[in-house]
């Protein structure tokens, strides 16, 4: 890209130019809307907008859970859902439920640049408690911005990938603690409890000694230029797909960009993803006859839980089939598409899912986080030391007996991150079609997880054997192949 000055529309060059004697006034309303940044952001700016931050208060799915939490609480939810999914239109005073979505502009809806890079301080934990400072400043990971006739620029640790404070900004928002107490959402915290929060030595009030955190896995950056404007120079021009499990279930923001945006986002999720988890798959005679076939799962690359975010809403299972000749002898979880995997779950006890299993105060099953008391997680961890990474207590087994010979098995790890359950339970809002919403909804493969088990291709280990695993954690457990080295 060749740095140019960029010249901006006479009405926008005027009211940016008054950004300083705004600042002690409110917010410049031109540098509100993402628009404006997209003259010198465009790849930020397209980035973003396919992202779940540009699509969080036009979601169907939270627009019908918000709608039903205020009705089932008489208001009380307030703005506890809106202060993530528009959280300027909240500090703006535009809305206290999110009930008026629809009259507000669309740039006050969803997370959008000004929010993230106005921040000033966090003064919390969860349930978005950032503080905007309100001012014409765009805050960023640079001290030594080009100066520019659109904002003033300012260096701040909580956009900083490589300092504590960056995991403070973003995990706040990323946890998330319902009425009753109950941590619904824990990615932030999952993330502290991890060795990958471990201060360095060297600078333990400011930077991570692992050099994991939020931005750095989710923000990669390459060497381009930050803005198309005079005299920016290439540095790290930091990705704005912020990528996670789920996509836009609808044609966001228009029938013809949406489904390109969508596109993108699964192509860098699904190379995100591939080595978040990795697996082992054991195939070995039982103590009492016949055959046991063994899954092992490790959270490889995860500086949180797997899966996380709202993980009463995730449905995470092993897929696995094993097999005597043509004869099918094991066959779990393996799902249409359209089949939800709780009603899977009740007729197979042997599927294999990781999810919170949430209740209410009668000690049902409950879906509506409003109602939830307690909380029972079946997740993947993440090690609290680095030194218990690889440790076999980090990882998870499962084992099916077979009363014959297996001479083949294959397994895969799914993840849908909505079930069609809540779907149903939502559609009586009357705000979307079930049936269109669930065929969006997509069933994504943990990809390193796709291994094959034959004799052939078995090795034994100094954990199980004979197994095949994945590629990457293979050196982590026997190194004995040198593919690692």
């Amino acid at each position: 890209m060749t740095p140019r000055l960029l010249p901006l529309p006479l009405a926008l060059a005027a009211t940016l130019a008054a950004c300083n004697d705004d600042a002690q006034q409110g917010p410049p309303e031109a540098l509100l809307d993402p628009k404006t940044c997209e003259e010198c952001h465009p790849k930020h700016y397209r980035q973003w907008l396919g992202s779940m931050h540009a699509y969080a208060a036009d979601d169907p799915i939270f627009l019908a859970m918000n709608a039903r939490g205020q009705r089932e609480t008489g208001g009380a939810l307030g703005d506890f859902c809106i202060r993530c999914h528009a959280p300027v239109a909240v500090a703006l005073g535009k809305t206290t439920d999110g009930l008026n979505l629809d009259e507000l502009p669309q740039h006050l809806k969803g997370v959008t640049c000004y929010f993230c890079h106005n921040v000033e301080s966090v003064e919390g934990t969860h349930n978005n408690p950032l503080v905007l400072a309100m001012d014409g400043i765009m805050r960023g990971e640079l001290a030594d911005a080009v100066a520019n006739e659109v904002h003033e620029s300012e260096y701040s640790p909580h956009l900083d990938d490589s300092t504590i404070a960056s995991g403070q900004m973003c995990g706040s928002c990323h946890d998330i603690v319902n009425g009753h107490d109950v941590h619904l959402e824990r990615t932030y915290k999952e993330w502290v409890d991890s060795f990958y929060d471990t201060p360095d030595p060297a600078n333990p009030q400011l930077t991570i000694y692992f050099g994991n955190t939020c931005a750095r896995c989710h923000m990669f950056g390459s060497a381009e230029p930050i803005a198309d404007y005079e005299g920016v120079k290439s540095r790290s021009l930091r990705s704005h797909m912020m990528v996670g499990v789920d996509l836009a279930l609808t044609d966001f923001p228009d029938a013809e960009l949406g489904p390109q945006l969508v596109a993108e986002q699964t192509a860098e999720s699904d190379r995100q993803r591939m080595p978040s988890v990795c697996a082992g798959l054991c195939v070995r005679p039982a103590d009492g006859g016949g055959t046991d076939v063994v899954v092992w799962l490790h959270n490889e690359a995860q500086g949180h839980a797997w899966p996380s975010g709202a993980t009463q809403d995730r449905r995470a299972w092993v897929e696995l089939e094993a097999f005597d000749g043509d004869a099918a002898v094991v066959r779990t979880g393996v799902l249409a598409d359209d089949e939800p995997v709780d009603a899977a779950a009740a007729q197979d006890p042997t599927l294999w899912v990781f999810r919170d299993y949430a209740s209410n105060a009668d000690g049902a099953p409950e879906s509506m986080f409003w109602n939830i008391t307690a909380t029972e997680p079946n997740l993947l961890p993440i090690a609290a030391e680095a030194g218990l990474k690889y440790d076999k207590t980090t990882w998870r087994e499962r084992s099916w007996h077979v009363d014959g010979p297996v001479d083949r098995a294959r397994v895969q790890v799914n993840l849908r991150p909505i079930p069609h359950e809540l779907v149903d339970e939502l559609a009586d809002e009357g705000l979307f079609d079930p049936a269109a919403i669930k065929a969006r909804i997509r069933t994504n493969v943990a990809g390193s997880t796709q291994i094959e088990w034959t004799p052939d291709t078995a090795v034994m280990t100094d954990y199980e054997g004979p197994c095949v695993y994945s590629a990457s954690c293979f050196c982590a457990l026997a190194n004995e192949s040198g593919a690692c080295e």
